[in-house]
């Protein structure tokens, strides 16, 4: 079973820049795809970013290309999500989750993480 836990959001000035983190226990993430969603009070939890198993695949959602991204350090079980040049509308608990199996490609359909951290809260003000 992988456990994940997000670090790194607070509050911050629309225009600033927050460097989120997901750490995993109970497994390694080396072979799963990684995402990230974010969900807003009163609305659907979001695909963000997702970075694959193997080789430089990344998505984004429209809204943040250019501004967010996502990585991962497979040497320290730990993905990022660097967010940059932040919005107001990107006001959310920012969640990361692991595919439901090693070896699947990425995707931006919640239905295809089994695995989920806490989720961390960030806010942008205006």
């Amino acid at each position: 079973q992988v456990q994940l836990v997000e670090s790194g959001g607070g509050l911050v000035p629309a225009g600033g820049s927050l460097r989120l983190s997901c750490a995993a226990s109970g497994g390694t993430l080396s072979r799963y795809s990684m995402g990230w969603f974010r969900q807003a009070p009163g609305k659907e939890r979001e695909f963000v970013a997702a970075i694959a198993w193997s080789g430089p695949a990344m998505s984004y959602l429209d809204s943040v290309k250019g501004r967010f991204t996502i990585s991962r350090d497979n040497a320290k079980n730990t993905v990022y999500l660097q967010m940059n040049s932040v919005k107001p509308e990107d006001t959310a608990v920012y969640y990361c989750a692991a595919g439901r199996r090693p070896w699947l490609p990425t995707s931006k359909s919640k239905d295809e993480y089994a695995y989920w951290g806490q989720g961390t809260q960030v806010t942008v003000s205006s």
